[in-house]
């Protein structure tokens, strides 16, 4: 993506009316970045996914039990969790077009000390750096995303974040074709892709850059009509966003149980191999791209609420009768569990940013963050009672954590307003 293609649009003066044409290479403008940004998402996610993929070979090679396995997760979405909202709080100050490049090269790092990693300790510090890496990407680019929305704010984080559910799925399918037959070692293959994205987000960077400074006195004008507004009081923004987080602990400790040992539990109770194990679970990430992309249109006609209620509860009878169900019918509920239970995200985060306006990058820090967290810190849990436990055990427990949808209820309608 060429400089002249980011800018075409926003170098020329405003005039007192808008040209169709005009108006049309501003949405190409903004759609571009959008795309790139999503493009960027799913290079990110990728990588990241191609961790939990590892799992099978590493706990094979180094003998890991599956606490161990969950305290993988741990490391590299705990350091995303704990530096999302510290990123997001500092850039919504003083944004930092570069960081989305800066952020990338951790990420790099982290896949080359992965590929080389020989024992445990060192396995847990690439899988740290990755989760660093994500932790600058995610807010800044949440950000990046808005600008260029154009006010279509549901879309634009749809879009990002299909990127990103894109490559979660693609990770699992290159390792069955790569890394499985390849090794570890053949992560380091991956690394092209880590610089393909840093040159891309080179590129947006200096679009935002020149955004940012055309758009100030605009902004400033915003900020003043929407003082007018009659904001909730603290405590029922602080009540909304802990109802948020209990939304994302149900559906992301859940998501865990799928997304971090669906391969090890279909290996336990059914006997297939490594490779057919990923395609399910690659079936399983598609799922979620198709239901991020269904709630994101859901949520723009019916409103982020409703969509919140069939994400969280719509997917709880799926999840009870998936330890009971056969090879066949495990992968049918996977499936449907994850396209119901992905329209959640976008509406969540969205939902968030109507209610905290003017704090993008924190929001985003602290939902993407929350959302790497509690992932991880449920895959570690998880692992600890299927030690204790069984694989199966977890699949016929973690379900009823889904009832904690039931708060939704307790959201205000209209998020940043007292009705």
């Amino acid at each position: 993506m060429s400089d002249s293609t980011l800018s075409a649009g926003t170098a020329r003066p405003a005039a007192p009316a808008v040209s169709p044409v005009s108006t049309a290479s501003v949405n190409s403008t903004t759609f571009a970045v959008i795309l790139s940004l999503s493009f960027c998402h799913l290079l990110n996610d990728m990588m990241q996914s191609l961790v939990p993929a590892l799992y099978p070979i590493l706990k094979d090679n180094y003998a890991l039990s599956f606490g161990q396995v969950g305290l993988i997760t741990l490391a590299f979405q705990c350091t995303a969790s704990m530096l999302q909202p510290l990123v997001g709080f500092y850039t919504d100050k003083k944004p930092q077009p570069y960081s989305l490049m800066v952020g990338m090269g951790f990420t790099l790092v982290g896949l080359l000390l992965m590929s080389r990693a020989d024992s445990y300790p060192m396995i847990l510090v690439a899988a740290a750096l990755i989760g660093m890496g994500s932790s600058v990407f995610h807010p800044e680019a949440s950000r990046v995303a808005r600008m260029a929305a154009g006010g279509r704010y549901g879309l634009a984080q749809s879009l990002f974040q299909v990127g990103g559910n894109m490559g979660s799925a693609a990770g699992p399918l290159l390792a069955a074709f790569i890394v499985v037959p390849h090794g570890q070692h053949s992560i380091v293959w991956f690394s092209a892709a880590a610089l393909v994205a840093m040159f891309v987000l080179f590129q947006v960077g200096g679009w935002y850059a020149r955004r940012r400074a055309q758009q100030k006195p605009a902004a400033r004008g915003k900020a003043a009509s929407a003082a007018g507004a009659p904001p909730l009081s603290r405590a029922r923004v602080g009540g909304a966003v802990a109802i948020l987080v209990a939304l994302l602990f149900s559906k992301n400790v859940y998501s865990a149980s799928l997304g971090s040992y669906f391969t090890l539990y279909l290996m336990s109770r059914f006997g297939i191999d490594v490779q057919t194990a990923q395609f399910y679970l690659f079936a399983f990430l598609v799922g979620i791209v198709g239901g991020t992309i269904a709630g994101g249109a859901v949520g723009d006609r019916v409103g982020r609420i409703p969509v919140m209620w069939f994400s969280i509860l719509g997917a709880l009878p799926f999840a009870l009768m998936l330890p009971y169900a056969n090879l066949f019918w495990t992968g049918v509920l996977a499936v449907a569990v994850a396209m119901i239970m992905a329209s959640a995200f976008s509406a969540i985060l969205v939902y968030a940013q109507e209610l905290m306006p003017g704090r993008v990058g924190l929001v985003a820090g602290m939902f993407f963050g929350f959302s790497f967290g509690l992932g991880g810190l449920g895959a570690a849990a998880l692992g600890e009672l299927a030690d204790w436990t069984s694989i199966e055990t977890v699949y016929k427990v973690t379900p009823f954590l889904l009832l904690l949808g039931i708060l939704t209820a307790f959201l205000p309608r209209r998020p940043g307003r007292p009705v």
